[in-house]
């Protein structure tokens, strides 16, 4: 079924949900939830609009019950850390490549991709400064790369400044700030609220800790598992120190 024109801002984060429908389908699920979220704001009015809506959230009900046992789905905080990881994978990709001056179809893709999933991870909460920073960054890289190709120019390689112009999306956007990109870390993400139990318990160290102080926790040792996997060891032991700190002391 045809995105509808009203509609065209979510047609991407749809494409993309299509293409991971095999590969990853907890990313299909959270494009899918994102563009049903946005859709909803843009128009839900118009007969067109609504028809196709009403299609994607039977699909999302659908995959729901077919994902019922995967964690990615039934706990945000895990879904949250599995979207992240993901698109900060791709982000890491298509910068490696940027700054060896590999400049290719796959890599610009990696950038638009990691900055559409930057997006969807705004269904579990606010994103956290470093990763509107990171999305603006990839939109704009995608856009740079791809005019520089297709105007037969050697683009820059690696960060810039900002007297760059970019255009991403719609409208013109320049890079943020580059200095963040010199030395990319793996960023503490947005907020999640988790299914935690609602009383408190005290742990061994008689500390009084909230189930917000568990989903933190939980959220910390998560990030230090994907700074593992991408071999970024001060990542995984600053995040493992704030986990022991906040299980010890009850305080971040």
């Amino acid at each position: 079924m045809a995105v509808p024109p009203q509609l065209k801002a979510i047609q991407h984060h749809l494409r993309t949900a299509q293409e991971h429908e095999q590969r990853d389908p907890v990313v299909a699920y959270y494009c899918r939830l994102y563009a049903m979220q946005t859709g909803m704001k843009l128009d839900s009015k118009t007969p067109e609009c609504r028809k196709f809506l009403v299609k994607l959230m039977d699909q999302l009900e659908s995959m729901k019950d077919d994902l019922a046992d995967n964690e990615s789905i039934s706990q945000e905080v895990v879904g949250n850390a599995h979207i992240e990881n993901y698109a900060l994978k791709m982000f890491l990709y298509a910068d490696n490549e940027d700054r060896a001056g590999r400049f290719h179809k796959n890599m610009i893709k990696s950038f638009y991709s990691a900055s559409l999933l930057l997006e969807v991870l705004s269904v579990f909460g606010e994103l956290s400064e470093e990763n509107i920073q990171h999305r603006k960054y990839a939109r704009w890289k995608a856009t740079y790369i791809h005019n520089c190709l297709k105007n037969g120019e050697t683009p820059q390689a690696g960060p810039m400044g900002m007297d760059q112009d970019g255009e991403a999306g719609s409208g013109p956007e320049g890079p943020p700030t580059t200095t963040n990109y010199n030395n990319i870390h793996i960023p503490p993400g947005a907020h999640a609220p988790a299914n935690t139990p609602a009383e408190v318990l005290p742990p061994a160290g008689g500390v009084q800790l909230s189930p917000e102080d568990f989903t933190k926790a939980q959220k910390f040792c998560k990030y230090a598992g994907s700074a593992l996997q991408y071999e970024d060891v001060s990542t995984a032991i600053q995040n493992l120190q704030k986990a022991l700190k906040l299980l010890t002391t009850g305080k971040e």
